[in-house]
């Protein structure tokens, strides 16, 4: 199942992970004169209906109607008029009456009756239609580019609510690796930001090596560590970087690698190790490094993390950046996702976590065969030109960004089992019509559901930072409540 021959091959790799931010971004975050004061008085406690949030993450724009809301199916044939596509997968029923998915999704169709689905949301108009400019504004829920780093949702969640273990960390990233494209953009929002790096992701780029996180490099004692890790942390604070920064940010720098430390000596560290789970188990969250990262995710909410993102990662061009052959990349990427998804919610639901676990599946942006953008926009054209007529099958798909509609899944945390939120219209362009709902409203909504007021901010240089722009963003209520009647009995 696991190679554990597999090790990090330096002590600078491990003490890299052994952080949850670098030193030059902790310091460059606030600058000196800066000062992170409390919320202000305002903010009250209020009751939570869940714990922990997972998110799993759709990197590359996943198309609605390819996947949960699909639209009349149009199969391939050489000559097909590509303005009549709109879905390029049937339709296939799910738990709920009603509410059908296409091809490929029938293990996630199994269990949405202990679920919910945004069908009608609205990515920003952002100027460039950008993955990762529109991934920076899912995450922080803030436009790029900001004179202050927006922290993550999941570093506001960390430094709210704390660790509900102690020796876990509060903030868990899986799956998303930053040596291929557009790494530096993407590393702009795995940040804690103003928030100070304890509360920064920690990062796990490969599930199956995720016990190597957490222990030193092979051949180094526990002594010799612990000698290597003070004199780091001396090293850490006379350098020149960590002068530039302010006391807050040295001082959250340092809690972080003590944190880090704890659970290197933690018998806790075990919940990494998924060599532990049962042959049966782990092959059938094993499609591949986010199936496993689903496995991790599920131990770590068992375990007490607070907040774990899950990414089938960006990579310019793969994944569910579908500018060619839509239609084959999307086959391969339900196939990725469908069984460890499902069996996620499965699991945390027959353990009794689900209750208090937000789940959510979500991605930047949607796609559509023809269309850029939305209707009556001018963006600049992000996919090469797609033909009249299908004559191949690289061009029955979905390539390009579509920012009008789109899905969202949620289970568990207080949300309604089999409810339908929101919808789009059934033929071109497949907007949003009915109850539209913006990255501001998914922010509250899960702020909500852990107990974390809608006024919750602190004072960056004498201006509030609010968790969503100018503290206006307000939750979806009518997410959460008791278990809608409309659903049915099926284990698919």
């Amino acid at each position: 199942m696991k190679d554990n021959n597999k090790t990090i091959n330096s002590r600078r790799d491990f003490i890299k992970k052994m952080t949850a931010a670098s030193i030059a971004a902790s310091a460059t975050t606030i600058p000196v004169a800066s000062f992170l004061s409390s919320c202000s008085p305002e903010v009250k406690k209020m009751a939570a209906s869940a714990d922990s949030v997972i998110l799993l993450w759709m990197a590359g724009g996943m198309a609605h109607t390819e996947t949960f809301d699909p639209k009349k199916y149009a199969p391939f044939e050489k000559g097909l008029e590509t303005n009549s596509v709109l879905s390029t997968f049937p339709k296939h029923p799910t738990a709920v009456d009603g509410l059908e998915f296409s091809e490929g999704l029938q293990s996630i169709g199994g269990v949405m009756d202990k679920g919910a689905i945004i069908r009608s949301y609205k990515a920003a108009d952002l100027g460039f239609i950008l993955h990762t400019r529109h991934q920076f504004h899912w995450h922080t829920c803030y436009e790029p580019p900001q004179s202050v780093q927006a922290p993550h949702i999941g570093a506001w969640i960390a430094k709210e609510l704390g660790p509900a273990n102690p020796v876990i960390p509060p903030f868990i990233a899986i799956g998303q690796r930053f040596t291929m494209g557009e790494a530096e953009e993407l590393k702009a929002f795995h940040s804690a930001g103003f928030l100070g790096s304890e509360y920064g992701p920690f990062l796990i780029p490969d599930p199956s090596e995720g016990l190597d996180s957490v222990r030193p490099p092979e051949g180094m004692s526990l002594k010799r560590f612990e000698a290597r890790y003070k004199l780091y942390k001396e090293l850490s604070n006379k350098s020149e970087v960590m002068a530039q920064a302010s006391d807050y940010q040295r001082e959250s720098l340092m809690r972080s690698m003590e944190q880090s430390y704890r659970l290197l000596n933690s018998p806790e560290a075990k919940v990494f190790d998924l060599s532990q789970e049962p042959k049966e188990k782990y092959d059938t969250y094993n499609t591949g490094r986010f199936g496993l990262g689903c496995l991790l995710a599920k131990r770590l909410a068992q375990s007490g993390g607070r907040f774990i993102s899950v990414s089938t990662e960006y990579e310019p061009f793969l994944g569910w950046d579908t500018h060619a052959n839509g239609h084959t990349r999307v086959k391969q990427m339900k196939a990725l996702i469908d069984k460890p998804v499902a069996q996620l919610i499965k699991d945390l639901d027959e353990s009794g976590h689900l209750d208090r676990t937000l789940v959510i599946l979500a991605s930047e942006f949607s796609r559509d065969a023809i269309m850029e953008g939305r209707p009556g926009e001018e963006v600049r054209d992000q996919a090469r030109r797609q033909p009249d007529k299908i004559e191949h099958i690289r061009h029955y798909g979905m390539h390009r960004h579509f920012t009008d509609g789109g899905s969202i899944l949620m289970w568990g945390g207080g949300i309604k089992k089999g409810l339908v939120y929101g919808k789009t219209a059934d033929e071109r362009p497949c907007v949003s019509i009915e109850k539209p709902v913006v990255i501001d409203q998914v922010h509250q909504s899960v702020y909500h559901a852990l107990g974390i007021d809608s006024q919750t901010h602190y004072n960056v240089e004498s201006r509030p930072f609010y968790t969503t722009p100018d503290g206006k963003g307000k939750p979806i209520l009518d997410l959460f409540g008791k278990e809608m009647k409309s659903t049915k009995n099926n284990n698919a």
